[in-house]
């Protein structure tokens, strides 16, 4: 049709005319005439759980009606809705649920020995004392005069893995890790200050909960990268995390990381606590008990596809998250075929030291049963093992911490996906 068409009478037709006729029809196909479905808005009736309706026929267009008003805090869409999954001592974050590497501050896994407590922060102090020139007591206002710094890093409890049974998530399987930016200020800072001895070369972290957690810490580390973190994410750090202020070990296993710290004392020799004796060791071969076990060793797992989601026919983007305490991930590799071929995955940047990393991998599925799974190397070498190879390593009796095997998917042709459990024991 040129601009010169006639009309059923023969006369010319404008090209205006046209142009407003085109707009208009677009519009009425745009408005309905096509049947798209609109998604559910916040005017939708509400569930017994407080979610909206998808299915309500009341739903009201969100450009007639004036929504929420700014407030205080901000909130999450109410359809979503990711949740911890809590146990008598320790609440998983849901790793199936997040998107990128920062875990949000109140989905931050938690694990306590007595509870949280509740300390104000007026009235918190830490004693450094011991093999020190000058012993002080910091306040939290004395700790916040001193030069701050921020890092992005993970905390992993060193029990960090649970088998059994094909309907478990990733949350289940190792949702005892997050990651968040901690601020604080550096130790080697209070060390300065307090004036350590040359002689140190231990100190004991003591924590201000009802358990009295304390662990014996190389001064090393204290010195290299350690931090008394009191920011998380841009905010105080919350109680379960160590408010008002913990005993940040970047890399280490979470429970040398002690929370709620008040007391730091220095020394020449570890202190042999409840925690590194009767607790936090582990059975190798031989008869023989592995102890100080600090760093975590490289690990991934997939997130998506997993238990309980669903998959289709065709291309799939394998996603998931990769971390060491030893360094950076140098690489992930993934398997489609359970583990017979292997290919690199691309790594999300920035890939930061001691930090999970966000990989990615672009698939087609054809449909076929199978299994996924994906591998860590890290920068020192380390190449995450399978169970096979754990228990060749350490023996069958291996005890529950720093066990980090390759985590396999099973693809059904339904599409469903479920866990691949491995028995060690």
């Amino acid at each position: 049709m040129t601009w010169e068409d006639k009309d059923n009478n023969g006369k010319k037709i404008p090209r205006r005319t046209i142009l407003r006729a085109a707009a208009v029809s677009a519009a009425a196909a745009l408005m309905g005439a096509s049947g798209i479905q609109r998604a559910p808005g916040p005017q939708a009736t509400t569930s017994k759980t407080g979610i909206p309706d998808p299915g309500d026929s009341t739903y009201m267009d969100p450009t007639k009606t004036t929504g929420t008003l700014p407030g205080k805090l901000g909130t999450r869409s109410p359809f979503e809705q990711p949740v911890k999954k809590p146990s008598d001592i320790s609440s998983r974050t849901p790793l199936q649920d997040l998107y990128g590497i920062i875990t949000p501050s109140d989905l931050h896994f938690e694990r306590s020995h007595a509870g949280v407590p509740l300390i104000h922060p007026d009235k918190y102090e830490l004693l450094i004392h011991g093999m020190v020139e000058r012993p002080m007591i910091f306040t939290l206002r004395d700790l916040k005069r001193f030069p701050a710094v921020s890092r992005i890093a993970f905390i992993e409890c060193s029990g960090n893995f649970r088998s059994g049974k094909e309907t478990m998530t990733a949350q289940e399987i190792c949702g005892l890790t997050s990651q968040s930016e901690w601020t604080g200020v550096m130790l080697s800072t209070l060390f300065r200050e307090v004036g350590v001895s040359p002689q140190a070369s231990w100190f004991l972290a003591e924590g201000s909960d009802a358990a009295v957690m304390t662990r014996s810490i190389p001064v090393q580390k204290g010195w290299k990268d350690a931090m008394i973190a009191y920011g998380q994410n841009g905010e105080a750090i919350r109680p379960e995390q160590g408010y008002p202020a913990r005993l940040f070990l970047p890399g280490w296993e979470g429970n040398t990381n002690v929370k709620w710290i008040r007391r730091i004392e220095l020394s020449d020799g570890p202190f042999m606590t409840r925690e590194e004796t009767s607790k936090y060791t582990e059975t190798i071969r031989d008869h023989k008990i592995r102890q100080f076990s600090f760093d975590m060793d490289a690990r991934s797992i997939i997130t998506y596809p997993s238990f309980p989601q669903q998959v289709e026919k065709g291309w799939i983007e394998i996603r998931g998250i990769a971390w060491s305490g030893r360094g950076k991930i140098d690489r992930v590799e993934v398997s489609t075929d359970a583990g017979k071929h292997w290919v690199k995955a691309v790594l999300q940047e920035p890939v930061l030291d001691k930090a999970h990393t966000y990989f990615r991998y672009l698939w087609y599925w054809d449909g076929k049963p199978t299994e996924i799974m994906s591998l860590a190397v890290d920068d020192t070498g380390y190449r995450q093992p399978t169970m096979k190879q754990l228990i060749q390593a350490r023996g069958a009796d291996m005890g529950g911490y720093h066990v980090n095997p390759v985590t396999a998917w099973v693809l059904k042709g339904d599409g469903t996906v479920v866990f691949k459990p491995e028995k060690w024991k």
